[in-house]
């Protein structure tokens, strides 16, 4: 899958997703503690200089909540606005089919970036063994960048969810992703090596609560495990809606050129999510 390309994922895409997650030849472990692993892919140093940034990729085991739990969390739009205290804005835009859509998410992005917002192509996939949802970005003439927001860009954002018993998984998240503006690509890999951990800890906390919100929320709504709800709420998507490219128009105000090292210093990081730790 590539930005801004628009299509239906094969089992080739499925595989080289699954790949990522369970291969790590050519990853250095970060992080390891409390159940949670981050690794960072290894760069040649050509592809250090040329790459913005590495991609990233962390594993949770969460030993009291069970795989089919996360999946919902992870789907619910109406309850990620409950727990995602990042989250700006989110909502699904049209449908491709059953298992992909295009959807919009804004983000409130660590002191002192600028706030950042996406445009993707999600995908998902509920098989005996695992669930799966991954995304990439995509252009859409409905979804022009906003003022005050930078667009940035994902290369490659998803999860994996298996089951290890009755009510335990394992979470694996994998991302890349531009932030785009002129954050320096050390900062955007530091800044990703920190919140990693604690989104991994905010998504368990929203799990454990979830059965209990969703009881009083639209308890029978439910679609991406029912299809036929999302075709019914969602309109499909016209392909003449999808751009080549996207125009991102100057602001001001989005200047993040004034940045200093001491800015992404791991305490100011971690006082962003302390909520969660």
């Amino acid at each position: 899958m590539e930005v801004g390309v628009v299509c239906i994922p094969d089992d080739d895409d499925l595989n080289r997703f699954r790949n990522l997650v369970d291969n790590t030849d050519g990853w250095n472990i970060k992080y390891n503690k409390n159940n949670i692993k981050v690794w960072v892919q290894n760069l040649s140093e050509k592809e250090a200089t040329s790459t913005r940034i590495r991609m990233l990729k962390a594993v949770y085991v969460m030993n009291d909540v069970s795989a089919a739990l996360a999946y919902d969390v992870l789907h619910d739009p109406e309850y990620r606005k409950e727990w995602d205290k990042h989250m700006i804005e989110g909502k699904e835009i049209c449908m491709l089919n059953p298992n992909n859509d295009i959807s919009y998410y804004s983000l409130k992005c660590p002191s002192p970036m600028k706030n950042r917002d996406f445009v993707t192509q999600r995908t998902w996939l509920e098989t005996a063994q695992e669930y799966i949802i991954f995304n990439h970005s995509v252009f859409h003439k409905d979804l022009p960048p906003k003022k005050g927001l930078i667009r940035g860009e994902s290369i490659l954002t998803g999860y994996l969810v298996r089951p290890r018993g009755k009510n335990s998984c394992e979470l694996y998240y994998v991302t890349q992703s531009d932030p785009k503006g002129s954050v320096p690509k050390w900062a955007v890999n530091k800044v990703a090596q920190i919140v990693a951990p604690s989104v991994m800890k905010s998504l368990r906390k929203a799990c454990l609560g979830y059965q209990k919100w969703k009881s009083s929320h639209n308890p029978g709504f439910k679609p991406w495990l029912y299809p036929e709800q999302a075709m019914e709420n969602l309109p499909r998507l016209d392909e003449k809606d999808i751009l080549a490219k996207q125009e991102y128009p100057s602001d001001d105000s989005l200047d993040e050129t004034g940045m200093k090292e001491e800015d992404f210093n791991d305490s100011n990081l971690m006082a962003e999510d302390k909520e969660v730790l």
